[in-house]
C-alpha cells in the first residue's frame, strides 16, 4: 500500500485533489477526512498541513507528498523533488516600503518578518548576510512593517496585489521560485507501484497542457502543415476520399493552439478542429 500526502486545504489542495481524481483515484468524500483509503488502486491518501508534508515524507512515514517547493525548502526536511506539477506557481521575495531603496546586502543587521524563517536564514547565510532578527509570523506578514515589528518582509508573491495594498514593493532576486511538486525521501528507490502513480499524474497534466488538432490538407501542402504541427513523435496522416488530400492529427501545446490554427489556415488546411484531452501517456 503506497502512502501519499496531499495538502489538506488551500489552492494547492483543490488542484491536487482534482488531478488525483482525474487520474482515477478515490476522492475525498468528507472535507475534514484526514485520510482516504483507495483499496482498488492500493493507495492511501493523507490530508495534512502543507508545511508538515515534507517532514512526514522525510521521516519515512509516507512514500510521496504533494506540497509547495518553498514549503519543502523551509522545512529543511531531507526530501528530493521527483516531479514538478506546474500549478501553484509563485515566487518568494523580499519586500520593503516603496519609498525606501533596499538591496539584499543592506539586510545585514535588519529585522525581517516572514512565515518562512528557515528559507530566509538559509538564503542569507549562503551569502554571508546576518540579519539582526528573523521574526517568524504565521500570517499578515505585510502589516508588520507598518506596526514597527520589522524593517522588511519576505513572503510569497503571486500577483503582488497584497504588497501594493500595503505600499510595499519587492526588491532583489527571487529567494525561491515555487510551484506544487511531488517529493519523496532522499535516497528512496521508487518501485513500479510508485511509477504508476507518477505516470497517472503526469498523464493528467500532459492532457491539460495539450490539445488534439485535426485538419484536412492537400498532399502538396502536407510538408508545410507538418512543420507547423510536428506532434510528439510526428503527426498521424490518413488518406481522404477527396483525391490528393489527407487528414492530419497531431497534439499541440494548448497555449499555442490559436496561432497554430492560424498558421494551418495560411498553408491551405481546411476543417481545422481542436479537441480537449482528458488523459494522456506521452
Amino acid at each position: 500500500m503506497i502512502k501519499i500526502a496531499v495538502p489538506n486545504k488551500g489552492a494547492l489542495s483543490d488542484r491536487a485533489v482534482e488531478v488525483l481524481t482525474e487520474a482515477g483515484y478515490k476522492g475525498r468524500s468528507m472535507n475534514k477526512a484526514l485520510n482516504v483509503l483507495d483499496e482498488d488502486n492500493r493507495v492511501e491518501f493523507f490530508f495534512l498541513r502543507p508545511k508538515d508534508i515534507a517532514i512526514y515524507v522525510a521521516q519515512g512515514h509516507l512514500d510521496l507528498g504533494i506540497t509547495g517547493r518553498d514549503l519543502a525548502l523551509d522545512s529543511r526536511a531531507d526530501v528530493e523533488e521527483v516531479m514538478a506539477l506546474g500549478f501553484g506557481a509563485s515566487s518568494f521575495r523580499f519586500a520593503a516600503p516603496k519609498d525606501e531603496a533596499w538591496t539584499v546586502e543592506q539586510l545585514d543587521g535588519a529585522r525581517i518578518a516572514t512565515s518562512y524563517a528557515n528559507l530566509v536564514e538559509d538564503y542569507l547565510a549562503a551569502r554571508g548576510i546576518t540579519p539582526a532578527q528573523v521574526i517568524r509570523l504565521d500570517g499578515a506578514v505585510e502589516i508588520s512593517i507598518k506596526l514597527g515589528v520589522a524593517d522588511v518582509i519576505a513572503d510569497v508573491v503571486s500577483t503582488g496585489a497584497t504588497l501594493r495594498q500595503q505600499g510595499l514593493v519587492p526588491f532583489g532576486e527571487a529567494v525561491a521560485s515555487s510551484e506544487a511538486v511531488v517529493v519523496t525521501r532522499k535516497g528512496l528507490t521508487l518501485g513500479p507501484a510508485h511509477d504508476v502513480v507518477l505516470k497517472r499524474i503526469r498523464g493528467i497534466l500532459n492532457a491539460q497542457t495539450y490539445l488534439m488538432i485535426d485538419y484536412n490538407v492537400a498532399r502538396a501542402g502536407l510538408e508545410a502543415a507538418s512543420a507547423i504541427t510536428p506532434g510528439i513523435t510526428g503527426p498521424t496522416v490518413s488518406p481522404l476520399s477527396r483525391e490528393g488530400w489527407v487528414a492530419v492529427r497531431a497534439m499541440v501545446p494548448k497555449v499555442d493552439a490559436n496561432k497554430v490554427m492560424d498558421a494551418l489556415a495560411g498553408v491551405g488546411a481546411e476543417g481545422i478542429l481542436a479537441t480537449e484531452l482528458r488523459i494522456a501517456r506521452l
